[in-house]
């Protein structure tokens, strides 16, 4: 037998190769240990378009590296998508809709307790759209129709407000399942007579498809009585309590892009088509205006600043939102929103 290939000489030189490599491991170690808390994944609520320069711009201007964050993105698959996201384990943080949020808090009292950390929606994009040649001009012109939308869409799920705001019988409203990409396409066909879906979203599909705003007739939820929150910032429990310097970090770097992103929609539109070049780059800045103008940059928030909630309001919201979805209890709002992590007050005004 050779003697190398003995097992006790086999063990010893893989010791001796284990403790020359010591040093180097040492080394090493505190960098990936310092690399691995730095990192943040990030879910998106929906696929990457134009609203997302609010995040992409940051990441492309290096204001997350700046705050030493390593922050990946991914696209997103809806706001409920999101929040299981966090709530699994697989993200960190990432942007949902709030009443999203206060649902899955509802439902799962005992599991972890995800909270909103920045609000940038001051308002839910929701909104019903119709063709004008259909007759329906008013809200209260839905009942008898016809409306399509995905089972999870914002805008379905909140139209029992939609309605009682309205004064019309939600219940005499017939709704059909509809494919996200399918929807606006149904409408134009005539197999439904109106569909809900997010403002900036569906109103550019509409005309993606030749038709002309004049043709439509649409109905914004925060226009017709539903004052909801929109988005928000969303936080596991563990990055919360193990790293909050983390979240105060990206919430720094998340407030001055969208800043910059209001200053200038063109320049945060770059940022989306450098991850996405099959983009039509004057569309998705068109949908980012109106994200902005609509719902982010709203009076309220030109007054109050970015990012904090009113507190009345938001125990509003869930208070409607509960009773609109069923929902077996209400959260109290301190557990849906916190405010310790965000920036100071002269930084999120605009």
């Amino acid at each position: 037998m050779n003697k190398t290939s003995h097992p006790t000489a086999l063990r010893r030189r893989a010791l001796a190769a284990s403790l020359a490599a010591l040093p180097l491991a040492l080394q090493l170690g505190p960098a990936w240990a310092q690399a691995a808390s730095n990192r943040l994944r990030f879910t998106l609520d929906w696929r990457v378009d134009g609203p997302g320069a609010i995040v992409l711009l940051a990441l492309g201007r290096g204001y997350f590296a700046q705050e030493g964050l390593d922050v990946v993105i991914d696209a997103g698959a809806g706001s409920a998508a999101s929040v299981q996201r966090i709530a699994s384990g697989t993200h960190d943080i990432g942007f949902a809709d709030t009443s999203a949020l206060v649902e899955y808090l509802a439902n799962n009292p005992t599991s972890p307790r995800l909270q909103a950390v920045y609000m940038f929606m001051d308002q839910a994009p929701s909104a019903v759209f119709a063709l004008k040649k259909s007759g329906i001009l008013k809200p209260a012109d839905l009942q008898g129709r016809t409306v399509g939308a995905p089972v999870f869409d914002a805008g379905r799920k909140s139209f029992p407000l939609f309605a009682k705001a309205n004064r019309f019988d939600a219940s005499r409203v017939q709704w059909t399942n509809a494919d996200p990409a399918l929807r606006e396409t149904l409408l134009i066909k005539g197999d439904v007579d109106a569909i809900t879906g997010f403002y900036y979203t569906s109103l550019l599909n509409l005309q993606a498809r030749g038709v002309k705003p004049e043709e439509l007739t649409i109905l914004k939820f925060a226009d017709h009585g539903v004052r909801l929150y929109g988005n928000s910032v969303v936080v596991s429990p563990t990055l919360a309590a193990e790293r909050p310097q983390a979240v105060q970090g990206f919430l720094r770097a998340l407030n001055r892009s969208i800043k910059d992103c209001i200053a200038d929609p063109a320049a945060g539109v770059q940022y989306v088509k450098a991850r996405d070049s099959l983009l039509d780059a004057k569309v998705e800045e068109q949908r980012l205006r109106h994200f902005l103008e609509n719902f982010v940059a709203t009076p309220a928030v030109q007054k109050a600043g970015l990012g904090d909630v009113d507190l009345p309001r938001l125990r509003s919201h869930i208070v409607q939102v509960s009773d609109a979805f069923g929902l077996k209890r209400y959260v109290p709002a301190e557990q849906v929103f916190s405010s310790a992590y965000l920036p100071p007050l002269k930084e999120r005004q605009l």
